[in-house]
């Protein structure tokens, strides 16, 4: 029972009854935020232990049979005994993914940012490539992605996008995608054919968080407006809809024209913005426990996590976990489980690392 000690099993099951009392209270309803906070929290809990009892059950059931059909001699229930065999390996592997998921931002939709380095052309292009891996990604989980805001490249690609990505899980699979993202290959700018290197960074913040409230002073905001630019029809090359939030103490930057009206693109910058306080807030209680694991891991934010070699030959390879394919089109075109998972796992065991590599 293991499996249990992991997920802490007495404990949910203790925090399952009080909701249940406190859901039985007649004024449960009075405050319908809390109710259905309480009520999403007890479906949860409710899930989890489902996902991580069943399995034990079902191998307890296969096991009798198995002790019944030698005592019986009777070969038949095999089949059905491997059948059951199978959806406890499912069922394993439905609460190894809870495990890995057990963050309460794990569900919550993210906010992720794309920001070209240094390269002018090629690292803009590659923000692009970066921009369309992503919305590939979500749209093949069937999440939803709006582009918040994008600034294009001077020549090509662009220098920055801004995404909010809505799904089972958003963010909880997003990050593991934060850091320094390189591409090798044979750049389709340079008529001379040489081999360039870019790189781009990847921020990811959840939207929510309920265990940090943010209050954002107007005062402490600059507002400007200005002309989206980029498809949107006539309306957005008439009006100044486009909206982008400085938040003066921290320098923290957010902007958004997805929207025609000024009002609702304001609106979701507030949102964005409020995202990456949070994170801020998140980041300084936990500076000293982050140092450690920096330290220990060799690895914190902005640091190059995945390496995409197109040339001399192809690989993508994640520095963290040493995971690797030589299919590189299918990353670029949105194949990412893989890396997630496996770095989801090395972080839920304290495993991960970073390597040197060299071109």
């Amino acid at each position: 029972m293991c499996c249990a000690g992991i997920f802490d099993v007495d404990h949910k099951v203790a925090r399952l009854d009080e909701l249940e009392k406190l859901s039985a209270e007649p004024d449960f309803w009075t405050d319908g935020d809390r109710a259905q906070r309480l009520s999403k929290e007890r479906g949860d809990i409710t899930a989890a232990l489902d996902t991580v009892q069943g399995p034990w059950q079902t191998l307890r059931d296969v096991l009798e049979m198995i002790d019944l059909a030698e005592m019986e001699g009777d070969p038949s229930v095999l089949p059905d005994l491997s059948a059951q065999v199978q959806a406890i390996e499912a069922g394993l592997e439905s609460a190894e993914f809870a495990r890995i998921m057990a963050a309460p931002t794990d569900r919550s939709p993210a906010i992720l940012q794309i920001n070209a380095g240094a390269g002018g052309t090629e690292s803009a292009d590659w923000a692009q490539m970066l921009l369309r891996m992503y919305s590939r990604w979500a749209e093949s989980h069937k999440m939803t992605v709006e582009l918040l805001d994008e600034i294009a490249g001077e020549e090509a690609g662009i220098r920055s996008a801004l995404l909010r990505i809505d799904g089972d899980y958003a963010f909880g699979w997003l990050r593991a995608e934060n850091g320094v993202h390189r591409l090798v290959r044979i750049s389709p700018f340079d008529s001379a054919k040489r081999r360039h290197t870019s790189f781009c960074s990847v921020y990811v913040v959840p939207e929510e968080d309920d265990e940090i409230h943010i209050e954002i002073n107007e005062t402490d905001l600059k507002v400007d407006t200005y002309r989206a630019s980029g498809a949107g029809g006539q309306h957005v090359n008439r009006t100044d809809s486009a909206v982008r939030l400085t938040h003066m103490p921290t320098g923290i930057v957010v902007a958004c024209q997805a929207e025609r009206s000024q009002h609702k693109n304001k609106s979701k910058a507030m949102k964005a913005l409020a995202a990456r306080l949070a994170d801020l807030e998140r980041r300084k209680r936990n500076a000293v426990k982050e140092e450690i694991e920096a330290a220990k891991l060799g690895i914190n934010f902005g640091s190059q996590i995945r390496s995409y070699v197109l040339q001399p030959y192809r690989m993508v390879k994640d520095l963290r976990t040493l995971y690797e394919t030589s299919n590189t089109d299918a990353v670029l075109d949105g194949s990412l489980d893989g890396f997630m998972k496996a770095y989801l796992l090395a972080a839920a065991e304290g495993e991960l690392k970073l390597h040197a590599e060299a071109d």
